[in-house]
Parts: structure tokens; C-alpha cells; sequence
């Protein structure tokens, strides 16, 4: 059975840059573009040319893309001059690429409110913009904006408009729920109506915002429905609620059916395996902890946590998966809590590296730790890292890399010497490595910027700043998230600290402290941040002769 292409069109660096609190630069753009392009993703909307100083920059010098087609945004020509002498146009145009995607209003309310045009201007605005965009050798996409609320507004004239784009030469148009307020059935019917009125589906796309939480249900139902272009972004990102998410849709797409036998795209089953990385690659551009419970890439959508999910996953991992995690390049994590029995404790610490006899007496003896743990506060399923540090060390596995003897944190309020109130925090640990003792002091001021980053991150740098012959293992490891929780309340509250660490191999790991004081809390998870990088690394004990 031959299946029909499905072409699939990101705008994380148009509509994604349209986030608040996202501010990508050109290199930022370029580099996700390039993992998009290894995804094998049909188009890369780049921006809009001439709207910021960053998207002309990324157009001047665009990367070098294999299969992908960049591709540059703007708007369809104003009334009261040509499309040859639009300046706003032109500056599409002269971006070079060779796909052009134009947006043009198909909501008469928009047309005549927001523009303050007739509805003819209107499409003879859109007629003759796609009409010299396709003069000029370019491959238009026409982006029909608030078409659905549009059509149901005035069926007839948002007809016009997409007919308007398609007689000039337009590739494609796309029906945009700029809003995000249609729902499935909605999309459905209305794109069949649309292909029965006599526009055809393979030149039809569907662009999905994700104000009801149902960008993605949207996309799915325009597809079933008849369009063959599917737009979204990375993560979701996008305004207000952001667009339908890529990293839902293209496993769907290609995972499931009916999408799996009707349709192929560009991305290949053996490229999808990238997905979790290029979703986590996009996060660190951001600054960003990846969404835990997002599907596909998240990092607890292949967790299983209930004692009776768990062990049925060891028996077989479909009982609770609808797919198997390696085919998005995730993994599948059985954390240790309350919930656990032996088993589970058994298959944890085997894949850790620890293998324990199924007789052995302290495996009972851990899970009441854990247990007793969380119940006064502690997070294991969220810091496995943790879990393992405590694991080798009640099995007698855990080397005295070194002790910790004291440490103290001051912050201050002082003028520095430009005469400016800073506020800095000062950090002393002294450890003994063997027999050597050992004191490290830091401040907490960024050396470049020379803002204050708080008592933790001068403990942090304390900690790491000399430990001797484990220097070398720790020199790359960096604190990436750090997250507070009060677990309790009133004069017995007690904090909760989870840390993420990440070193300059890629791997990222999670720690936990709890304490009534807020910097014990997070020294505990510190200094087991960096033990477990030492476990992990197999670094020696430090001679005590």
C-alpha cells in the first residue's frame, strides 16, 4: 500500500521566538535549525526579515541545511501601493530563500477592524502578493489567519481569501486557529467542507495554537480530515499558550495508527530516536528545565512509580507503555519511594550497576531507609542520583572519597568599589582527603557580570574548588537547576532541595537534601552530586597512608 506524504513545517524560530521570556540569537536559530534538519523536518520557518536585528542577521549567514527548506516570513502587501514597491514585502523577498510564507487576514471582523480596509482590498491585496512572490521563483505559502473563526463568521468570504492565495500560485495554504479555540470535531468538519468546496487537500496545511490544550488533537483531526502540511514548534513553544508541539506530533504521526500506515514524512524512524535530544537541545538554548511530564520526551513518561505498574513493568515493559521509549530516545526509569517493593529495589539498583542477591538482608534494610526518608521529606523518585549514593552506601559499596568537617556560608550587604550596595555570599568547606586537610573559600559574585548568585552557588564553587585528586573529575560539572519545596508547615516546616547537575560528557543527574535550613538541605544534595560523579567516573580513594 503506497502512503501519501505528509509534509511537516516547524515555526519554533517565528511563532516559538514569540514566547515570553524567549530571546533567541542567530546562532541560537541556526543551531536549531540544524537539529531540525537532522530530524528530517520539511520546512524551517526562520523569522520575518527586517522585523529585528537577530532575524536579519540569521538570514544574512543562514546554515547550511540537507534536506530541510528555509523558509522567511512576512505579511501580504498594504493597500494603496503595489506588491512590486511594498517595502515590507520586498524585505521577505530579498531574505533569498527559497520558500516564502505570507500571512493575510481571512476573518472579515479582522479585516475591517483591525485593518480598516474593504473586503475586496482585502483579496486583491492577498491575489496580488502571493501572485508576485511566485513571479519572482519563490515557493509561497499562504498563512489564512483566523480562518476558522472566520469561516464561521462569514464562510463565503474566508473562502475567497483561500481561493484568492491558491489561483495566484500559492503551494500552500494553511488554515490557522490563530486563536487556539476551535475544537477537534470543528477542524474536522470544516476542513472537509474546505476540500469540498474544491481546494485540494494536499495543498492544504493546518497551524494550531494551544489555547484549549488542544493544538495537537487539532492537527490530528486536520489531518484525518484531508490536509497534508502539518506546522507546530518545539515543545509547544509559541504565544499565550503556545502552538501544537512537535515532540507530540511527530511520534503520533509516525507511531501511531491510523497516521502510521497512511501517511510518510521526512523524519525516519531511526532519526526520531534523536527526538529527546534535540527537545532537551532546545531547552538548554533556553535556559530551561525540560517539561518532566511531557509526552514522548519528558523525563517521567516512561517513570513508574506505583508499586503494582512497577512490577508489572518488569515482567513486560507494554503493560504500562503505549510505546517503547527507546524509539524517541528516552529511557524508561523505575524510581525508588514509598511505593516500592524488593523487586522494583532489586531492578533499580541493577540498572545502576549494583547487583544484589535476591536473598540479601539489606535490601529490606534499604527500603525501609527509603521509606523512613521520605517520610521525612525526602524525594527519591526525583533525585535517583541520591537514591544510588545511599543505596552503596548501606551495601558497604560507597568509598570515603573524602569528609566533610565543616563548612559555613556568610552573605553581606557591603559598597564595592564603584560605590554601588551588592550584596555577596561567602562560602568556607573544609574536607579532608585522606590524611590531608583541605579549605576552600568562594564568593558567590559572578566573576564577568559581578552579580550576586547566592549562598548555594557559593557553596557550590567552595565545594568544587579544590578536592585534590578529584579535581580532574569534577573541573566540568555544573549546577543547571535548583528547586526549593517547604514540606511542611508552621514551626516544624522543613525544606526540601533538589539539585540537577550536568558535566561535560552530557549527563545530568539529580540529588536531594532535606533540612529545616535551607543551605544544610542543599549542601546534602551538593555533596552527593558530587560523589555520585565520582562513583560514576570510578575515581580511587585518596591514599590515607
Amino acid at each position: 500500500m503506497n502512503r501519501e506524504r505528509l509534509y511537516l513545517y516547524d515555526t519554533t524560530l517565528r511563532d516559538g521566538q514569540q514566547t515570553q521570556g524567549v530571546d533567541f540569537s542567530a546562532e541560537d536559530k541556526a543551531k536549531i535549525a540544524r537539529a531540525l534538519d537532522g530530524l528530517g523536518v520539511d520546512y524551517v520557518e526562520g523569522g520575518w526579515p527586517g522585523a529585528n536585528p537577530t532575524d536579519s542577521a540569521f538570514f544574512e549567514r543562514p546554515p547550511a541545511l540537507g534536506h530541510a527548506r528555509l523558509a522567511a516570513f512576512g505579511m501580504t502587501k498594504r493597500s494603496g501601493r503595489s506588491a512590486a514597491n511594498d517595502e515590507v514585502l520586498a524585505g521577505v523577498l530579498n531574505a533569498g530563500t527559497e520558500v516564502v510564507c505570507l500571512v493575510g487576514k481571512t476573518h472579515d471582523f479582522h479585516v475591517e477592524e483591525a485593518l480598516g480596509i474593504t473586503l475586496e482590498e482585502n483579496l486583491a491585496n492577498i491575489r496580488e502578493s502571493v501572485a508576485h512572490a511566485v513571479a519572482e521563483g519563490r515557493e509561497v505559502h499562504f498563512d489564512a489567519e483566523h480562518f476558522f473563526d472566520g469561516w464561521k463568521a462569514n464562510r463565503d468570504y474566508a473562502l475567497a481569501c483561500l481561493r484568492a492565495a491558491a489561483d495566484a500560485g500559492a503551494r500552500w495554504v494553511v488554515l490557522c486557529d490563530t486563536n487556539g479555540g476551535t475544537l477537534p470535531g470543528e477542524v474536522a468538519s470544516i476542513v472537509r467542507e474546505v476540500i469540498g468546496e474544491g481546494l485540494a487537500g494536499d495543498r492544504l496545511g493546518i497551524h494550531a495554537h494551544d489555547d484549549t490544550g488542544l493544538a495537537v488533537a487539532n492537527s490530528l483531526a486536520a489531518v484525518e480530515a484531508g490536509v497534508r502540511q502539518v506546522q507546530g514548534t518545539l515543545n509547544g513553544l509559541g504565544e499565550r499558550c503556545g502552538n501544537a508541539n512537535l515532540t507530540s506530533l511527530l511520534p503520533t504521526l509516525i507511531l501511531k495508527e491510523p497516521f502510521a500506515s497512511r501517511f510518510e514524512t521526512g523524519v525516519s524512524r531511526e532519526a526520531l530516536r534523536g527526538l529527546t535530544k534535540v527537545s532537551r537541545l532546545l531547552d538548554d538554548i533556553l535556559n530551561r528545565v525540560p517539561h518532566r511530564s511531557a509526552p514522548y520526551v519528558g523525563g517521567s513518561a516512561f517513570t513508574h512509580k506505583a508499586g503494582l505498574h512497577a512490577s508489572a513493568i518488569l515482567k513486560n515493559p507494554a503493560t504500562y507503555e503505549h510505546v517503547p521509549p527507546e524509539v524517541v530516545g528516552n529511557s524508561r526509569f523505575v524510581p525508588m519511594s514509598n511505593q516500592a517493593g524488593q523487586s522494583n529495589l532489586r531492578d533499580r539498583l541493577a540498572k545502576a550497576g549494583i547487583e544484589v542477591a535476591r536473598d540479601d538482608p539489606r535490601l529490606a534494610a534499604i527500603l525501609a531507609e527509603v521509606k523512613a526518608r521520605e517520610e521525612q521529606g525526602f524525594a527519591y523518585d526525583s533525585a535517583a542520583a541520591s537514591f544510588e549514593v545511599l543505596a552503596c552506601d548501606m551495601l558497604g559499596r560507597l568509598p570515603r572519597f573524602f569528609e566533610v568537617e565543616r563548612y559555613r556560608v556568610t552573605t553581606e550587604r557591603r559598597m564595592n568599589a564603584k560605590g554601588v550596595m551588592v550584596t555577596v555570599s561567602e562560602a568556607v568547606v573544609a574536607v579532608r582527603i585522606g590524611n590531608t586537610r583541605v579549605m576552600s573559600v568562594s564568593e558567590s559574585q559572578d566573576p564577568v557580570t559581578h552579580l550576586d548568585q547566592g549562598p548555594v552557588n557559593a557553596l557550590s564553587r567552595a565545594l568544587a574548588k579544590d578536592l585534590g585528586p578529584y579535581q580532574p573529575y569534577i573541573d566540568s560539572m555544573r549546577l543547571v537547576d535548583f528547586r526549593v519545596r517547604i514540606t511542611s508547615r508552621g514551626t516544624e516546616a522543613v525544606t526540601r532541595v533538589l539539585i540537577d547537575s550536568e558535566d561535560g560528557d552530557g549527563r545530568r543527574w539529580s540529588t536531594v537534601g532535606v533540612s529545616a535550613n535551607i543551605v544544610d538541605a542543599s549542601f546534602q544534595a551538593l555533596k552527593d552530586a558530587v560523589v555520585w560523579k565520582l562513583l560514576q567516573d570510578g575515581a580511587p580513594v585518596a591514599d590515607a597512608a
